[in-house]
């Protein structure tokens, strides 16, 4: 679905993020083949819930996460870890500085899913890429450090499109495993979901459309217990912590969502905390 959204976005005329890869991925995979992946499949494009209101928001991630990643980099961090890193083809994307590696570590069924289709198009990385297929409910830093990670390296770390799908005890621990891998001059960039949403907000047009349109179910993805505050809990670790909203960045950028009644993206957060140098 995500992929989808970024090959949709990738040819608007004002597109936010481009990603050549994404039309690709969804029409490798069967089931899905039939899904759109261009603006000219979507009638009444910015109107439709699904692949215009929900669709531009994941343009909007993508960019925003794209840009954080692309400042840690050109402030001298060498060393990305995408956690979850699912379809992410930023290692293919972005302009990397010279001697940048990108660590992706996801369950061994979507990274070779992933994999399969990249080489299908001869594609080359523009970092040096390392897969780590690994399921981040299990203890994952043994595999990462197995594969060359250097924990005194300053990191820029991305949970993109992860924590809000996990219990809270394993974000938790996920987060908490971050800090003690992170040394000074280093980030963590992650996504989550605020509160619990009303009825009106859980029956809005976005999660019908995804349910009864591509039978994407995305309450029922969502961990229903109350969210830890992480940001509250890397501050008091020493991190700095900034959260944002989508629509902060939406009006930076001139378009992107906004917000309306009932709005199933009101809750959604988009955190930034860097570790500051000694």
């Amino acid at each position: 679905m995500v992929a989808a959204a970024r090959a949709i976005e990738t040819g608007r005329p004002d597109a936010l993020a481009r990603d050549e890869y994404a039309a690709h991925f969804v029409r490798a995979a069967p089931a899905r083949a039939h899904w759109p992946v261009c603006p000219q499949d979507v009638p009444g494009l910015d109107a439709d819930p699904l692949w215009g209101r929900l669709g531009r928001y994941f343009a909007l991630r993508t960019r925003v996460f794209d840009d954080h990643l692309l400042r840690r980099a050109q402030a001298g961090t060498r060393q990305v870890v995408l956690l979850g890193a699912g379809l992410d083809t930023r290692a293919y994307r972005l302009d990397w500085p010279a001697g940048s590696i990108v660590y992706e570590l996801d369950r061994p069924g979507v990274l070779a899913f992933k994999q399969r289709t990249l080489d299908a198009l001869a594609a080359r990385p523009r970092a040096h890429r390392v897969t780590i297929p690994i399921d981040l409910r299990l203890d994952w830093t043994a595999a990462l450090l197995a594969a060359g990670f250097d924990p005194a390296a300053p990191t820029a770390w991305l949970a993109e499109g992860l924590l809000l799908y996990l219990p809270p005890a394993a974000e938790r621990h996920l987060v908490r495993t971050v800090h003690d891998h992170s040394a000074p001059g280093s980030a963590l960039a992650w996504e989550a979901k605020l509160g619990v949403e009303t009825e009106a907000v859980r029956t809005s047009p976005v999660y019908t459309a995804a349910r009864d349109r591509i039978g994407v179910d995305l309450l029922a993805l969502f961990d229903p217990e109350p969210r830890p505050d992480s940001a509250a809990d890397l501050a008091a670790l020493g991190w700095t912590t900034a959260v944002r909203t989508p629509y902060d960045f939406s009006r930076r950028f001139g378009r992107g969502p906004l917000p309306e009644p009932d709005d199933a993206l009101a809750a959604n957060r988009w955190t930034f905390a860097g570790l500051p140098e000694r």
